[in-house]
C-alpha cells in the first residue's frame, strides 16, 4: 500500500495562530525548526542549558531561552528536541506537572513514546514530525524557498485534530514543501535505529574499516587504503542520493559495475543479512532500547570504550593526515 503523502494545500497554517510552540533544546534539529517556526509567524519559546554552546547560540539567534519548566508553562505545543536517553527524566521532572487538557507533545523521533519511557496523559495530544536530514538542512532548504520531506505520525488525538496540527506544524518549518509522510510512532522509530545500526552507522562503519585493515595487512599503504575504501565512499553515496543504486552504476566505469554485483554479495552474505534480522528483533522487541538506557544510567561505560577504540583505529590518524591536504574539505 502506497504511504500517504500530504503537500501545502493539505495543511493550514492558520491552526498555530495563537499558539506558542516551546523548543525543548536548541541543538541539531533544535535550531533548524526554532527559526523556520518563528520565520512562519509561530510563537517560538526555546528552552536550553545556561552556559552551553546552545544556550549562547539560541541568544545570538535573538531567542531567549528559558527552564524547559518555564517553556512547559507557556506553551500549546512542545517540542522535545533533546537526546533521547535524556528526554524521560526532562518530560517527568520539567514537562509533565505542567500539561494540561489542550496541550500537544511533538517529537521529531519516536523512541521514547514507542517504548514506553515517557507516558502522557491520555487528555494531551501526542505527535510525531521528523525531518529526514539534519537541522542545517531544514534551515537552509526553508531560506532558500525549499524544504526537506518530513514523516508525521499521531500517537494520542484528545482534540480530535492532532493531525492537523501536526500537518501545520510541518507546514511551518517548511516539510509539506517537499512532502510529508504519513507513518506510525513504531514504523519510525523502529526503521529508524534499524537503519542507524544496519547500514548507515554501524555497517557502513565497520565495512570501511574491515576494507582499510585488509589492504593494510596485505601490505599497502594506509594512504591508498584510506582513499580506496573511505574518501571515495562519498563520491558513490551522492550518487545513490541523486540517482539511486541502479543510477550510481550508471556513474562508474564497467568494471566497477561488474565488480559491484559479482562481488558484492559476498560481503553482504546470508549469514550477515540473518544478523540483520537478529538486529531488528532486538529493536522490535525493545531489548536495544533497555540496553541504551541501561548504557546511560551507568555512566556509559561500553559506550566511552567504543568511542575510544574507534578514535584510535590508524584510519582515523590516516585520514587526519590526508584531510589537511584538501584544501576543498578544509574551506567547509
Amino acid at each position: 500500500m502506497s504511504a500517504k503523502i500530504y503537500y501545502d494545500k493539505d495543511a493550514d497554517l492558520n491552526l498555530l495562530k495563537g499558539k506558542k510552540v516551546a523548543i525543548i533544546g536548541y541543538g541539531i534539529q533544535g535550531r533548524g525548526q526554532g527559526l523556520n517556526l518563528r520565520d512562519s509567524g509561530v510563537d517560538v519559546i526555546v528552552s536550553e542549558l545556561p552556559g552551553t554552546p546552545n544556550y549562547e547560540m539560541a541568544i545570538k539567534d535573538g531567542f531567549k531561552p528559558v527552564a524547559a519548566t518555564d517553556a512547559a508553562q507557556e506553551a500549546d505545543i512542545i517540542q522535545i528536541l533533546t537526546q533521547d536517553h535524556l528526554q524521560a527524566t526532562i518530560y517527568e521532572k520539567q514537562i509533565a506537572p505542567h500539561l494540561k487538557k489542550g496541550k500537544s507533545l511533538c517529537f521529531s523521533h519516536g523512541f521514547n513514546i514507542h517504548f514506553g519511557y515517557i507516558k502522557p496523559a491520555p487528555e494531551i495530544d501526542v505527535f510525531m514530525v521528523a525531518p529526514k536530514g539534519p537541522g542545517a538542512l531544514v534551515r537552509s532548504q526553508f531560506v532558500e524557498g525549499g524544504g526537506v520531506p518530513c514523516l508525521v505520525a499521531i500517537k494520542q488525538n484528545a482534540s480530535g485534530k492532532a493531525l492537523e496540527i501536526g500537518l501545520a506544524y510541518a507546514k511551518a518549518i517548511g516539510g509539506t514543501r517537499a512532502g510529508v509522510i504519513e507513518t506510525t510512532f513504531k514504523e519510525e522509530t523502529e526503521t529508524d535505529l534499524f537503519g542507524e545500526q544496519a547500514v548507515l552507522c554501524g555497517g557502513l562503519s565497520e565495512l570501511i574499516t574491515a576494507g582499510f585493515d585488509t589492504l593494510v595487512n596485505a601490505g599497502y599503504q594506509p594512504e591508498m587504503a584510506y582513499f580506496e575504501c573511505l574518501h571515495e565512499v562519498k563520491l558513490i553515496v551522492d550518487a545513490m542520493f541523486v540517482s539511486g543504486i541502479s543510477g550510481m552504476y550508471k556513474r562508474v566505469s564497467d568494471t566497477a559495475e561488474y565488480g559491484g554485483y559479482s562481488r558484492g554479495s559476498r560481503v553482504v552474505t546470508a549469514e550477515t543479512r540473518e544478523e540483520m534480522k537478529k538486529m531488528l528483533e532486538e529493536i522490535v522487541s525493545g531489548k536495544f532500547a533497555k540496553e541504551w538506557m541501561d548504557e546511560n544510567k551507568q555512566g556509559c561505560p561500553n559506550f566511552k570504550k567504543m568511542r575510544e577504540t574507534c578514535q584510535q583505529h590508524p584510519i582515523e590518524s590516516t585520514g587526519e593526515k590526508l584531510r589537511k591536504m584538501m584544501e576543498f574539505i578544509n574551506k567547509k
